[in-house]
Order: structure tokens, then sequence, then C-alpha cells
């Protein structure tokens, strides 16, 4: 299977940057094919500019400032984004993805004003998260990250895709001992990928 991984984190030695390589090496070792986009390192610009979201509707033109993020999603029939949650939300950069790429005609399609999905080949999504507050704290606040991957995300992709959303919370108390077991419980829930 082609795995869009959508990773976001800016420090290289963060926690978040151990989960993403071990996301990109249990893929690849299961044979899988990983576009890794690490939205940092690419000089992803998540900010949408007034002439973008002007022409927002104005399929296919509107593609074009994304075109190759476009191809790249159209492509996958994975997508696991790897991230932190700050904020109850998104690193702005994911966001900004969302946001930029995730486009009419891309994502979804309007037709007879009503939105009708259009990720159907993504067959596997999966989120790989940690939160500095607890699962309590996150469910008391709504959760958007997690609704996001598993309710607004899961619409679009195929009607039987795999979905799976692992997050590591509390890492303000995390230990050694918690993140590792996380690690390993990400490795094992892909490697049934």
């Amino acid at each position: 299977m082609r795995i869009l991984v959508l990773y976001a984190h800016p420090d290289p030695e963060s926690y978040v940057a151990a989960l993403h390589r071990t996301v990109v090496e249990t893929l690849t070792a299961r044979g899988h094919e990983v576009d890794d986009c690490d939205l940092y390192a690419e000089g992803f610009e998540p900010v949408l500019s007034l002439a973008e979201r002007r022409g927002y509707h104005d399929v296919p033109g509107n593609r074009l400032p994304v075109e190759d993020y476009v191809r790249r999603l159209e492509a996958a029939e994975g997508l696991v984004l790897v991230n932190p949650v700050w904020n109850f939300g998104f690193p702005a950069i994911l966001k900004g993805f969302l946001d930029r790429v995730f486009l009419p005609g891309v994502s979804f399609r309007i037709e007879d004003g009503r939105v009708a999905p259009n990720l159907r080949h993504i067959r596997l999504l999966m989120g790989v998260t940690t939160y500095g507050a607890s699962r309590w704290r996150a469910f008391v606040m709504g959760d958007p990250p997690r609704r996001c991957v598993m309710r607004m995300l899961r619409v679009l992709a195929a009607p039987t895709a795999k979905a799976a959303y692992l997050a590591h919370y509390d890492m303000n108390n995390a230990t050694p001992e918690s993140r590792g077991a996380f690690l390993k419980r990400v490795e094992t829930t892909l490697a049934s990928v």
C-alpha cells in the first residue's frame, strides 16, 4: 500500500520524532511504499493566501498553489498523521495543510449543493499523537484532533477504511516506561496493517 505520512514537529530530537521514525520504519519493513512528508523539513507554507481563499471553489484551479501536495494525497492509499497536540489542536503547519490541500475537488466534491467525499482511495487512516493533558482533560475539551481524524477525515475516506487514533496522553507526567510502551503499541498496531 502507498502511505502518505504527514509529520508535523519542528524538533528532530523530540518524542514525536521518535514516533515518526517508528511509523516510517514499521510501515517500510512491512513492505509498504511510504511517502514521508515532513512538513517542517519541506518548508510547507501553512497560511492560506487571499488569492487562494478567493479561488477556493474554482476547481481545478484551486489546487495549483499546492499541486505537488495534492498529487501526493491523490496517490496515497493510506494516510497517517504524526504530530503533537498543542492547545487541544493540531500544530499550525498541519492545520494549514488541511486548509490548503483538502480542497473542493480534492478531498470532497460539491454536487447539487451537497458535499460528497472524494478520498475513497484512502483505505487506511491513522493518527499517532501526544497530548500534554490527560485523556480526561482532552475529553472535557471535546478532543478536536481526535474528532478531526476519526470523524471528518474518516468520512472522506473509503467506507471500509481501517481507522485508528493512537494517543499518548499526559505527556507532562510521562515516564520512560510509558513512552516506551506507547512506541511499542504504535509499532504493533502498524505491523498489522
